[in-house]
Formats: C-alpha cells, sequence, structure tokens
C-alpha cells in the first residue's frame, strides 16, 4: 500500500480520509499539529503528504517551507481560505498542488493518483532517456537534472514540466500541454498553478549560473525553453 501522510487538526476529517482512501490502496497515517508533522514528514519517506494550512504548532506553509528545505517530496495542499493568495503562497513555497475545503474525496484521490503517476514516471512511454539542450541534462530514468554540470533539485511538477520543454528547445509548448503533462488536469485560465510551477523552475534555472531566463513566456500561447540544440539520447 501506498503510504500517504496527512497532516490536519480535523480529526472527523482525518478518519473518513483514512477509511476511503484506505479502500483505494493507501495507508493513511494523521498527525494533527504542525510541529509533530513536520517530524513525521522528515523521519520517514512518505509517497505523499497532504497538508492543511491552518494548524496548530505550526501553520502549513511553514511547514512546507521547512519541508521544501530537505526534502522533495509530494505535497498537496489543502486550505480552507477562500483567498487565491492563499493558494499562491503555498505554490510558491514549493506545494506539489492545492485543494480548497471542502473537498470531494474522488477529487482528492483524482489528484493523488496525478501526482504520483508523475513520480513513478508511469506515464512515460518509449521516450529518451536523457535530453540534453545547451548545457542542461534531464535523465528521465534517474529522474536527475544538471545544468553546466551542476546537479538542480526539482520537484516533480517542475521536473515534468522541464521534460515537455526539453522535448520541443526553441519551441512554443501550450498551457494546455503542460497542465496535462504536469499537472494531470485540464488548464484552466484563473488557475494559477502552473504559472507559479513554471516561476519556481524559472527560478531554479536562473540560480545555477545562468545570466537570463531559460523559460520565456509567450503571451497569449505558452512557453519555451530559449535553447538552440535539440535533445540527445545517449548512444550506449
Amino acid at each position: 500500500m501506498e503510504e500517504i501522510l496527512l497532516i490536519d487538526d480535523d480529526v472527523e476529517l482525518c478518519s473518513m480520509l483514512a477509511d476511503y482512501l484506505g479502500r483505494y490502496g493507501f495507508h493513511v497515517s494523521a498527525v494533527h499539529r504542525g510541529d509533530t508533522g513536520l517530524k513525521e514528514a522528515v523521519k520517514k519517506q512518505y509517497a505523499l503528504i497532504l497538508l492543511d494550512v491552518m494548524l496548530p504548532g505550526l501553520d502549513g506553509f511553514e511547514v512546507l517551507k521547512r519541508i521544501r528545505a530537505v526534502s522533495s517530496i509530494n505535497v498537496l495542499l489543502l486550505t480552507a481560505r477562500g483567498d487565491d493568495v492563499d493558494r499562491i503562497v503555498g505554490l510558491e513555497i514549493g506545494a506539489d498542488d492545492y485543494l480548497p475545503k471542502p473537498f470531494n474525496p474522488r477529487e482528492l484521490l483524482a489528484r493523488m493518483r496525478a501526482i504520483l503517476r508523475r513520480s513513478s514516471g508511469a506515464e512515460a512511454t518509449v521516450e529518451p532517456t536523457l535530453l540534453r539542450s545547451d548545457g542542461l541534462e534531464l535523465n528521465t530514468a534517474a529522474r536527475t537534472v544538471s545544468q553546466n554540470g551542476q546537479r538542480i533539485e526539482l520537484t516533480d511538477v517542475e521536473f515534468a514540466l522541464l521534460e515537455s520543454l526539453l522535448h520541443s528547445p526553441g519551441k512554443v509548448v501550450t498551457r494546455e500541454d503542460l497542465a496535462e503533462k504536469a499537472l494531470g488536469r485540464e488548464f484552466h485560465p484563473f488557475d494559477r498553478s502552473l504559472d507559479m510551477h513554471i516561476s519556481r523552475l524559472r527560478r531554479k534555472l536562473s540560480g545555477s549560473g545562468t545570466e537570463d531566463d531559460l523559460v520565456k513566456t509567450v503571451r497569449g500561447a505558452g512557453y519555451q525553453l530559449a535553447v538552440h540544440s535539440g535533445a540527445s539520447t545517449p548512444k550506449d
């Protein structure tokens, strides 16, 4: 069974989700405080963390920030607030996805499965194992990325976005295609998730010594990787 960590102070909700998700092959460990949840998150390797924003001890944003300082584990943020700012902040800190409360458990299950498919590489078919372009190298088998020989740590969403862009360097990849491949769902114009993930990816690539942004925004169309050489596969 997939091990899931649920950090939420709503004990009744935790019990209901543990029962519901258990029917679909997930074992849920529930923690009801942010500080104890953080300790559990870094102590054991979970497939996915479901993290509420409003928590005693430490709020969800602080928990996520500290998790991201040491791990790229999948995190789905649960927010009861209606303000889009909270969702944007969560994505900026490094959440893989978010789901506003109250939510339908079936939608939560679908979001979880999409995240786990990305991390397992289960959606990959006959694809190149190594993509290279202008000092940027992505290994789809080892799930590693380096730029000019320097390792870059990416979340699974960021990895999927970069992989999609590296398949067509210099060409525009639409938001619709990126949302489907990286987020596992249809693109909606008012959903800022894709833009925030691109923004984090752009900062990480720029932070490894590149003066210009490698990921360019093409207004009204999508994004492109501003490089000149195409993807390649190793000969051996």
